[in-house]
């Protein structure tokens, strides 16, 4: 006979159990042994059954963790967020728009700025039997994220600014006369630009939801970002152009000397340049090439000055994030105190709107898919920014 050891050992348990009641009133041991071995088995067989319904409990959560990673997130507490384009493809009334067709109309949609920082699916024009579109590459866009803005109401901002600071302040004698400080203020006119382009499109496209949404996410967007970027940074001002903050920024001019200084030097005394204007600087923009330049520095003995080159190491220099944007002149450089330096004041984010009221679009199906935004620039003490040439390139 066949015996596993924990049948076996709960047998012997209950007959060790029934033992003690092995009396004459107290009916035969193997009926109560048999009623208490039923017993233990219906109340393992509860277990089991509750142990089952927590596995079944659990297969559900990891179908919902699943469904979750599918949507792009699977951990607690993510809360997925549409791309402009699913914003935009998506709502009830662009979908109004596309089915209704008896007259010329337009849809519009405000991009609030935690959606205009969503980045591009990576599905944009994308079908069971196509592959993805192969785009161009797009420049790292990093000028708005250095300066403060402010959200305005108007078509202009004012502000003053101070220009004489004479300071009289002195110790004095009892009953002498206190002397006269100056102080004298100008206002400033800051006036709010737009930054805006578009593109026909078939009324087709409306229906094309996977089309457009990349369309928006990658293109209209990029575009409009891209063209800020660069007011930001270098608008000349004139026109409708921004007043950006190399045009306004304070030239270089080394504070101290030193023998044949290296780009790292430069960059250590345009920080010292800042510093005694009263501005530390909190950032420093180059051009990617001249930050390769640096990091490519040996000493004597061959080693990388900037770290080993196998690591991933930080763009930091003098403790200061160094910024390299394509955006920049290649042998430039811009040291700021950026967050002092300048202000952007956002009038509308960017927005999207799609109308037939364009030429003779109505007549030919077509549509005009508008990107647009608008915003001003002040550069409010242009002696926080210091713009130098590293003088590499003749």
């Amino acid at each position: 006979m066949l015996h596993t050891y924990p049948v076996t050992a709960a047998a012997a348990h209950l007959l060790a159990s029934a033992a003690p009641i092995n009396t004459k009133d107290a009916g035969d041991p193997l009926d109560i042994l048999a009623k208490k071995f039923g017993d233990h088995v219906s109340e393992v067989l509860t277990k089991l059954g509750a142990t089952n319904g927590d596995l079944a409990g659990i297969k559900e959560q990891l179908a919902e963790m699943e469904q979750k990673a599918a949507r792009g997130g699977g951990y607690e507490g993510y809360a997925y967020k549409k791309t402009i384009g699913e914003e935009f493809t998506d709502n009830p009334e662009l979908k109004t728009f596309s089915e209704y067709r008896t007259r010329p109309s337009r849809f519009s949609m405000g991009m609030k700025a935690t959606i205009t920082s969503a980045t591009a699916s990576g599905e944009a024009l994308t079908n069971t039997h196509r592959d993805s579109v192969v785009m161009q590459p797009q420049r790292r866009l990093a000028v708005r994220d250095l300066i403060p803005t402010i959200r305005v109401t108007e078509g202009s901002v004012e502000y003053p600014r101070q220009t004489t600071r004479t300071n009289a302040a002195a110790p004095v004698a009892e009953g002498a006369s206190k002397p006269e400080s100056e102080y004298a203020f100008e206002m400033k006119n800051t006036p709010i630009r737009t930054i805006a382009h578009w593109i026909p499109a078939s009324r087709q496209v409306l229906d094309d939801a996977p089309q457009l949404r990349g369309l928006i996410d990658t293109e209209l967007m990029y575009g409009l970002k891209l063209k800020e970027d660069s007011q930001l940074l270098a608008g000349d001002g004139t026109g409708q152009n921004l007043f950006g903050l190399i045009p306004q920024a304070t030239a270089y001019s080394a504070p101290i000397t030193l023998t044949s200084p290296t780009m790292i030097d430069q960059l250590g005394l345009a920080i010292l340049q800042n510093a005694l204007a009263e501005y530390p600087a909190d950032g420093i923009i180059v051009h990617p090439s001249d930050w390769m330049r640096m990091r490519l520095l040996k000493n004597a003995d061959g080693e990388y000055i900037l770290g080993d080159p196998a690591k991933d190491t930080a763009r930091v220099l003098f403790g200061l994030p160094v910024v390299d944007t394509t955006g920049m002149t290649i042998d430039k450089f811009l040291v700021g105190s950026f967050q002092a330096a300048a202000t952007i004041y956002d009038r509308w984010d960017a927005r999207i709107e799609v109308s037939t009221e364009h030429a003779d679009f109505f007549t030919k199906n077509l549509v005009a898919i508008l990107c647009e935004e608008r915003l001003g620039l002040a550069v409010k003490r242009p002696t926080a920014l210091t713009y130098g040439d590293f003088g590499n390139v003749a």
